[in-house]
């Protein structure tokens, strides 16, 4: 009995905790519905959009988006990238193998826990930058990562940020890195990862801003798409980055078949798209596939693409929407897919209400980071058998 009257004790104060934390904010008064935190993330995006000008709008479609003062918003920068560690940083972070090595560890538990740590440094960086006032590119917490691209060619330069050549593999991998890095809190993504270049993007790099390509529906199915399925549907992950090349015709970015039919429809894929940096400028300076700057934009937009990792096209649109080519709700739609983001990230709420945002710069190198990547080092290793051919036997 004495037992049961000290857990109800402990029940009773553990509510009480969390009313008390909880009350504070629901008896706040916010200028604006969409920074109470109490409410839908829904609902928080739906307001925040509704009191944006059209050029507000269109800022927000730019990978480095304006602060809007007036609303609160702090700038951003949705560029960042962490194949093998956080990259482009001045901060001191734990590097480990490139993505081919850690492909031939096999070993999809130390990929997700090296994800994890990377997404841990990398929100230790965002954490400390906000502090100091620093929204600058390189920064924020959506990576894009991990390249699923299958490499077939060697002529891709840089087949070695991919997992190889194998779909199966691949989409393990990638499985195990974007569920290592964006965590698991019900609420809060501790980062977001992008599965990129969708699709069929693996060299000749030369060509890859004019390339078409043209394969056999059992190829794209059974060797280009897998990967991007399961991180999609499986990993849910946060990004997707559409391709610089052409599929069949179309721009990757613009491409009935990858972006409209596969990805949104049959897939269900609810998360933002984010274009290859100058993808859409492809559109009308090489690929030919539309006019002018305005009329790719809305191409763009009008098939899924959200955010253009760029400066030319997307600003573009204040025009479009005026002159018909595309609606103002119709980039409503990009820009709640992009704002639900930031607010899965906890961009808006009080740093003590994300667990993610208490992450010091602590973990930077520590030592069970380092243990990881040594250990990742040596499981890299793969020892090659030489074989006669058969050509050499007489």
């Amino acid at each position: 009995m004495k037992h049961l009257i000290n857990g109800r004790l402990i029940a009773l104060l553990l509510a009480f905790l969390l009313f008390a934390s909880v009350a504070p904010l629901k008896h706040k008064h916010y200028q604006y519905s969409f920074q109470d935190p109490t409410l839908p993330i829904d609902k928080r995006v739906d307001d925040l959009v509704s009191k944006l000008t059209l050029e507000e709008k269109v800022g927000q479609m730019l990978n480095s988006a304006p602060a809007v003062d007036r609303l609160g918003i702090p700038a951003y920068n949705w560029w960042n990238e962490c194949l093998h560690g956080v990259a482009r940083t001045s901060f001191k972070v734990t590097v480990y193998p490139q993505a081919i090595g850690m492909a031939a560890t096999f070993d999809k538990a130390s990929l997700h826990l090296m994800a994890d740590y990377t997404g841990e440094e990398g929100r230790a960086i965002n954490n400390e930058s906000i502090k100091t006032g620093n929204r600058k590119i390189y920064l924020g917490l959506t990576y894009w990562t991990p390249n699923i691209n299958i490499f077939r060619d060697p002529r891709w330069g840089r087949g070695q940020e991919t997992y190889g050549e194998d779909p199966y593999l691949t989409g393990a991998m990638g499985k195990a890195f974007v569920t290592g890095l964006q965590g698991d809190d019900p609420k809060y993504l501790k980062a977001a990862a992008c599965a990129k270049h969708y699709a069929v993007h693996s060299g000749p790099e030369s060509q890859r801003h004019a390339f078409n390509v043209e394969i056999s529906d059992y190829d794209l199915w059974d060797t280009y798409l897998p990967a991007f399925r399961n991180l999609v549907v499986n990993a849910k992950v946060a990004g997707v980055m559409c391709a610089y090349n052409e599929l069949k015709g179309q721009p990757c970015c613009g491409n009935d078949l990858l972006m409209t039919n596969i990805l949104r429809n049959q897939w269900g894929f609810t998360g933002y798209v984010t274009s290859d940096c100058g993808a859409i400028d492809d559109f009308y300076m090489r690929q030919k596939t539309s006019k002018d700057a305005e009329e790719a934009a809305a191409d763009a937009v009008l098939h899924g693409t959200d955010v253009e990792c760029g400066n030319t096209t997307y600003k573009t649109l204040v025009a479009a929407v005026k002159d018909g080519k595309v609606t103002e709700q119709q980039l409503d739609v990009s820009l709640k897919r992009l704002f639900t983001i930031r607010f899965r990230l906890g961009m808006f709420d009080p740093p003590e209400m994300v667990k993610y945002a208490q992450i010091t710069t602590s973990v930077l190198e520590s030592p069970e980071h380092k243990a990881q990547a040594l250990k990742m080092a040596r499981q890299s290793i793969v020892l090659l058998k030489k074989r006669k051919s058969y050509a050499s036997i007489e």
